[in-house]
């Protein structure tokens, strides 16, 4: 399957010398991301990037920056978010040992990706970033508001010392 925003780069086009590459998306490719990746809308959504081949495969570096707007996890009242992310990725040949097997990684180990048929999808990689970039729960300003009137607790209240006031609250409202 061709993902939405597909740049492929050819592998054989890559050398030791670092080999700047811009993408920018289109119009439909930006509707389509957003449909994948459930936004209310991507408004632009470009990287800057850097990629050069090492010992260890094809690193590629850069940064991907955009605007899309999230609904509320609470209310689906749109959030606008901006996405300026740095990107830091190796691909490499695939493995030919087993899956099962487990890698050790260092703090400074890079995301690696598997490269398939000989190119690397630049447009994928630089998509999967932006999602990763996104809160999981965006809140709108009134979200608070919308859960507090449907009896869901702060995390304030939740709290020990939350739970103490709201029984002396109760008592000091009996007496």
């Amino acid at each position: 399957m061709t993902p939405e925003w597909s740049r492929p780069e050819k592998i054989d086009t890559i050398g030791e010398r670092e080999k700047p590459v811009s993408i920018d998306t289109t119009p439909d490719e930006r509707r389509a991301l957003a449909r994948r990746f459930g936004l209310l809308s991507v408004d632009a959504l470009s990287a800057e990037l850097v990629v050069r081949r090492d010992a260890a495969g094809i690193l590629v570096t850069g940064k991907v920056r955009g605007s899309v707007v999230q609904p509320c996890s609470v209310t689906g009242d749109p959030v606008p978010a901006k996405v300026d992310e740095p990107v830091a990725l190796r691909f490499v040949e695939p493995s030919t040992h087993g899956g099962d097997e487990e890698i050790e990684l260092s703090e400074d180990s890079l995301d690696t990706i598997e490269i398939e048929g000989g190119t690397i999808d630049l447009g994928e990689a630089a998509a999967e970033t932006m999602a990763l970039s996104l809160d999981p729960f965006p809140r709108s300003p009134n979200a608070a508001t919308v859960l507090k009137e449907a009896g869901v607790i702060s995390e304030d209240e939740a709290r020990p010392l939350g739970a103490l006031a709201g029984l002396k609250a109760k008592l000091e409202g009996k007496g």
